[in-house]
C-alpha cells in the first residue's frame, strides 16, 4: 500500500510540475506576444507622428500657386529639349539630389543651366515650388538668378544663369564625376568668394522679411562665373525665418553632414545663426582646403571643425592648418583675421556667432578688389509687403 500510495504522489507531483511548467511557459508567451504588440503599436504611433508633422510642415505651401513673375520666363518642355540637344550626355555639367543639370543654349543666344527634376512625389514637388517661389521674388547679385521654369505635365525643370566655373568645392578638392576643370584658386580669389557668399547670406538674413534662412548652405552650392565671382545657389530646402529677434522656428533636421550646426541638429530649432555656423565651416574649407567631414584622415582630424577650431585663435598654430595648395602666399595677418571670423562663426553657442552683416563688414577691408556695389541687392516683394504664412518655403529632403 505504501508503495502504491508512494506511486501515485510521484505521478502527482510530475503532473503538478508539468501543469506548472506549461502555466509558466504560456505566461512567457503571452508577455512576448504583449511586448512584440506594444513595440509594433510604439513604431506605428511615432511613425503617424512623424508623418503628421511632416504634413504640416508641408501645409505651408497647401495654397501655393507658383505664378511667372516679371522677368521669370515660363518655358516648355520642348524648347528645354531643343536648348540642350535632347538632354545630350555631352551637356551633363553637375549632378544633385535634385536631378541632373544640363548646359544648354537658348534661342536668343544666353547660355544657361538646366535642372531636370528627377525626384518623384511630393518632396520634389515642393523643391520645385520653393525654388520658384524664392527666387522669382528675391534679387541680388549675390544669389544666382532664375531666368525661368518649364512645368509640362510630369517635366519639372529649372532654368538658371550660366556659371562656367561650376561649384567652389570642384576648386579645392577632387571631386569624382566632376564636369568642371578644377583651377588654383589664390589667397585673394578666396578672400573675394568668402565676402560675396556672405553678402548673399546677408541679402537673404538682413533684406528680406521675414528672413530666409537656406538651411544648405556649403561650398558645392556656391557657384562661380567665369571670372570666379560667386553666388549662392539651390534653394530647395529654404525656410522663412521667425519675424521677432531672437525667436526660432521647429522643423525637422535636413542639411548635409559637416555642415548642420549642433543646436539645430540635437533640437530641430532653426534660426538665421544656423546658416553663419555653415558659412563658418565654407569658412574652413576656404583656409584648408580640407571637406567638412573626412574619417579617412588620422585620429582626431575627421571632423573639420573639432581639428581647426582650438587652432583658429592661436597666431603661431593656425599655419598649420593652411591649404598647401597656397604655397604660402598669403598674408599672415589676414590669415589671423579670417581664422578668427570662421571661430566665432562655428562657436557651438548660437548666441555666440555673429550676424552675416559684422562678417561682412569684417571682411570688406581684407577684399582688395571686390565689385563696386557694397549693397547686396535690391529688395524684394518678399521685403514689403511680406508673405503670408501660405507663401512660407517648406521643407524637402537631405
Amino acid at each position: 500500500m505504501d508503495d502504491g500510495y508512494r506511486k501515485k504522489a510521484t505521478i502527482a507531483l510530475v503532473a503538478i510540475l508539468t501543469l506548472a511548467s506549461l502555466a509558466v511557459f504560456a505566461l512567457l508567451v503571452a508577455f512576448t506576444y504583449y511586448c512584440y504588440i506594444s513595440y509594433k503599436v510604439s513604431n506605428r504611433r511615432k511613425t503617424l507622428k512623424d508623418e503628421d508633422a511632416y504634413l504640416n510642415e508641408k501645409s505651408d505651401f497647401a495654397n501655393l500657386q507658383v505664378v511667372a513673375e516679371k522677368g521669370l520666363r515660363v518655358f516648355t518642355f520642348k524648347q528645354l529639349h531643343s536648348a540642350t540637344g535632347g538632354f545630350s550626355k555631352s551637356n551633363v555639367v553637375g549632378h544633385g539630389g535634385f536631378g541632373l543639370v544640363y548646359r544648354g543654349v537658348l534661342n536668343d543666344g544666353r547660355k544657361v543651366a538646366i535642372k531636370f527634376m528627377d525626384q518623384a512625389g511630393k518632396q520634389g514637388e515642393e523643391e520645385f515650388k520653393v525654388e520658384v517661389e524664392l527666387l522669382s521674388r528675391l534679387h541680388s547679385p549675390y544669389l544666382l538668378a532664375l531666368h525661368g521654369y518649364c512645368s509640362d505635365s510630369n517635366h519639372k525643370l529649372l532654368v538658371y544663369e550660366f556659371m562656367a566655373n561650376g561649384g567652389l568645392q570642384e576648386h579645392l578638392y577632387p571631386i569624382s564625376n566632376s564636369n568642371v576643370m578644377p583651377m588654383k584658386l589664390d589667397w585673394e580669389t578666396r578672400l573675394r568668394i568668402a565676402l560675396e557668399a556672405a553678402k548673399g547670406l546677408e541679402y537673404l538674413h538682413e533684406h528680406v522679411s521675414p528672413p530666409v534662412i537656406h538651411r544648405d548652405f556649403k561650398s558645392s552650392n556656391i557657384l562661380l562665373d567665369k571670372k570666379f565671382h560667386a553666388k549662392v545657389s539651390d534653394f530647395g530646402l529654404a525656410k522663412l525665418g521667425p519675424d521677432r529677434a531672437g525667436g526660432h522656428v521647429s522643423t525637422r533636421v535636413l542639411g548635409t553632414q559637416g555642415y548642420v550646426s549642433p543646436e539645430y541638429a540635437l533640437t530641430g530649432h532653426l534660426t538665421t545663426k544656423s546658416d553663419v555656423y555653415s558659412y563658418g565651416v565654407v569658412l574652413l574649407e576656404l583656409l584648408t582646403g580640407r571637406v567638412p567631414v573626412d574619417m579617412k584622415r588620422p585620429p582626431g582630424e575627421g571632423v573639420l571643425v573639432s581639428w581647426a577650431l582650438p587652432l583658429l585663435t592661436d597666431r603661431e598654430k593656425v599655419v598649420k592648418i593652411m591649404d598647401p595648395a597656397l604655397e604660402g602666399q598669403y598674408s599672415m595677418k589676414e590669415v589671423i583675421q579670417v581664422a578668427a571670423i570662421a571661430a566665432m562663426c562655428v562657436q557651438p553657442e548660437a548666441d555666440y556667432r555673429p550676424l552675416m552683416a559684422d562678417v561682412v563688414q569684417s571682411l570688406v577691408p581684407l577684399v582688395k578688389t571686390h565689385r563696386p556695389t557694397s549693397k547686396v541687392g535690391s529688395c524684394s516683394s518678399l521685403h514689403s509687403p511680406k508673405l503670408s504664412p501660405a507663401q512660407h518655403p517648406a521643407n524637402a529632403n537631405v
